[in-house]
């Protein structure tokens, strides 16, 4: 294996393809713990990283990982970690550090089955819902919805240079059928991988720095620690200094700002796929491996004369509510595929709001959807 970055077409996993992207756009960092199906992520990461002078580390659990990435992000380096449903859930608390403390880092997420232990080596999408509100208090997140080796190299780098561009830790939701799936992954050379340079201080290190001072963006510039800059780094409430200040005020001044920096620049940061919804009578609303099994029940509807399209979410969160309302408005339904017992077709019979039919069409998870079931579900909401 080369020790340079990847460049050219490769026929490889989407967790080699997820590793590759990381390395591409200047991740140096990765520490996690072996957890099946994201186990090759961290294999690939282990051989890559001392190639390019940078570090992994195999920490003695999930809770450690999520600490070490954050503080490696703090000492300026771009971090990451990759994990499945159990690892994730015990990330959650360190997850919610990352957003209070405004650390920009990368988790990726190989979901299979559950609860608990549940199905180790298979499929599932059901840690949707536990991105989005998996940590407690009030906050936003950014989470990305890959369904090819090729979408885990995008969305890797994209998910690195959101966390950098809104300081918060990022979310790559895969699955396990994703993640094992080998296919042509195209890489691109390294000047046309787009990088987004953390934005640092403009003022020299002094009395007055307020580490925690936002732009016009709501998102603060972040100094190293070390740099010379006075840090001080809590998950308690604080003020621009940094420093706690246990009132209600600095509650609502501080969280208004975390959850604006991210609801105010949706438009920057929600991506999806649309085809064939111009026409469309029914809708099939999509993620991850879902999406793919999708288009066969889609092609069969079209050959039968049906007008069915398809939205893909690329990005998971923040859900795109205000496109959802507008095609509900254009369409008699949406069809929801998901490899769990219903979550994001919540978020879309809310944003539906009574305009058209909203039908599930849950699996457990274990194996992907039959594409005889999304059929059914399409035609029964066409007539």
């Amino acid at each position: 294996m080369s020790p340079d970055i990847l460049t050219g077409e490769h026929f490889i996993n989407g967790n080699t393809a997820s590793a590759e992207g990381a390395i591409a756009v200047g991740c140096r960092f990765f520490a996690g713990y072996p957890i099946t199906p994201s186990t090759e992520v961290a294999e690939r990461m282990s051989r890559r990283l001392p190639q390019l002078g940078g570090t992994f580390i195999q920490m003695e659990d999930e809770l450690a990982s999520m600490s070490a990435i954050l503080g490696a992000s703090w000492g300026g380096a771009k971090s990451m970690t990759a994990t499945s449903g159990p690892g994730y859930s015990l990330m959650m608390e360190n997850i919610g550090l990352g957003i209070m403390t405004e650390t920009p880092t990368v988790v990726v997420n190989v979901m299979r089955g559950g609860p608990s232990t549940g199905l180790p080596t298979l499929v599932a999408q059901a840690d949707v819902m536990q991105a989005r509100w998996g940590s407690h208090g009030a906050y936003e997140v950014i989470a990305l919805a890959p369904a090819s080796p090729q979408e885990m190299f995008d969305m890797t780098v994209r998910a690195f240079n959101l966390s950098e561009q809104f300081r918060l830790p990022v979310s790559v939701l895969s699955d396990e059928v994703v993640g094992h799936m080998t296919e042509k992954v195209v890489i691109p050379t390294q000047d046309k991988v787009p990088i987004y340079a953390r934005r640092k201080p403009k003022e020299p290190p002094s009395d007055s720095y307020r580490p925690y001072q936002a732009d016009a963006d709501g998102v603060p510039p972040m100094a190293n620690a070390g740099s010379g800059y006075h840090m001080h780094v809590t998950g308690l409430t604080h003020d621009e200094r940094g420093y706690p200040v246990i009132t209600a005020a600095a509650q609502k001044k501080l969280i208004q700002r975390l959850c604006d920096k991210i609801r105010k620049n949706r438009d920057k940061i929600i991506q999806y796929t649309e085809v064939d919804t111009e026409k469309a009578d029914v809708i099939v609303v999509s993620y991850g491996i879902s999406a793919r099994t999708s288009w066969k029940a889609i092609r069969t509807c079209q050959k039968h004369g049906m007008k069915v399209g398809q939205l893909k979410l690329d990005t998971i969160w923040p859900f795109p509510e205000e496109r959802i309302r507008e095609l509900a408005g254009m369409v008699r339904g949406f069809v929801v595929p998901e490899l769990n017992m219903g979550q994001i077709v919540y978020e879309v019979e809310r944003c539906a709001a009574g305009k058209c039919k909203t039908v599930l069409v849950p699996h457990p998870g274990g194996e992907i959807h039959d594409p005889l079931d999304i059929y059914k579900a399409i035609k029964e909401v066409a007539k």
